[in-house]
């Protein structure tokens, strides 16, 4: 069975939207990758770490879903990595209200020896240092790695992200991010400039207006499924991450044509991930409703025309 390797942050959320607040909830983004990834047929393990404070009912919704999480380090006395936000009314803004690294500040991650020779990493949104030394823990050369980033370290780690980048065969960000990394308006031209970088794909996120996917000269679109009720975002950019490398890593297939099947899923799962606050509709989510909700997409981008 094909393994993927998931690196990320495991979090606790407290998450504010027009919809209503929660306390502190799973988050981070290693759990909503693999429960993403878990729709799959293949071996997935995180490498993260969590203070004592981290309930084992979060251990066991983990490993319920055949997730690895022997490499999820327990720092004892340590507290977990707390994020909080506020998301305005368009549910495409919002305000980071708290954020404490805790035992995340001197994370460390150890790459279980059994997963050394993952065929697919997933390097979750983290400090450039700690996804570049997850690479060079890797006893044989992944077939494809992925990384996902934010303007945050565009800001204040730009030489280390870009020497981590020429590692790295994709690439998951936003349009904001693209432009601001690439320093290019147009998404076309920033996606040609970041490929100079290193990533042979690079995925631009768009939320709500889908996702791009381009390698060379070649660009695919994957519309995001039109949803009744949105209650909170938060996850959707990992969880999409999860699907996109899940489908991947089962398909052993990394050509472009299969790519754009890999963005379908993901834009799949993560139409249900913002369902419901946190990890929660992610945890409940069938087969069965996955396969129904790939048929909306399919026709939501089917058509016939006479050229």
């Amino acid at each position: 069975m094909n393994k993927l390797l998931i690196v990320g942050s495991v979090a606790f959320d407290a998450i504010e939207t027009p919809f209503g607040k929660t306390d502190k909830i799973l988050g981070g983004a290693a759990p909503y990758i693999g429960l993403s990834a878990s729709h799959f047929d293949i071996q997935t393990a995180i490498v993260s770490v969590v203070g004592e404070d981290f309930p084992q009912d979060y251990l066991d919704l983990l490993t319920a879903r055949n997730i690895d999480i022997s490499a999820l380090e327990i720092v004892k006395g340590g507290k977990t990595f707390f994020w909080s936000g506020l998301y305005h009314n368009d549910l495409n803004s919002r305000d980071t209200l708290a954020t404490e690294l805790n035992v995340l500040g001197d994370f460390q991650p150890k790459v279980p020896e059994n997963f050394k020779d993952a065929d697919v990493v997933m390097l979750g949104n983290l400090h450039p240092l700690v996804q570049n030394s997850v690479i060079d823990q890797m006893a044989v050369q992944p077939k494809l790695i992925v990384l996902d980033t934010m303007n945050f370290w565009m800001d204040c780690a730009l030489p280390e992200l870009l020497a981590v980048m020429k590692k790295i065969d994709v690439i998951t960000i936003n349009d904001e991010e693209a432009r601001q990394l690439s320093g290019e308006y147009s998404l076309v031209k920033a996606a040609a400039k970041i490929q100079t970088m290193g990533p042979k794909y690079v995925v631009i996120k768009k939320g709500e207006h889908g996702a791009l996917l381009f390698h060379n000269t070649e660009v695919f679109f994957a519309p995001a499924l039109p949803l009744e009720e949105v209650f909170d975002p938060t996850g959707a950019g990992d969880t999409f991450a999860g699907g996109f490398a899940g489908f991947i890593t089962q398909s052993e297939n990394i050509s472009f044509e299969n790519m754009k099947n890999a963005v379908i899923y993901g834009s799949n799962l993560a139409s249900f991930s913002v369902e419901k606050f946190g990890t929660e509709r992610m945890v409940s989510l069938t087969q069965e409703e996955v396969k129904a909700r790939l048929k909306q997409f399919k026709l939501l981008t089917q058509f016939d025309i006479e050229i």
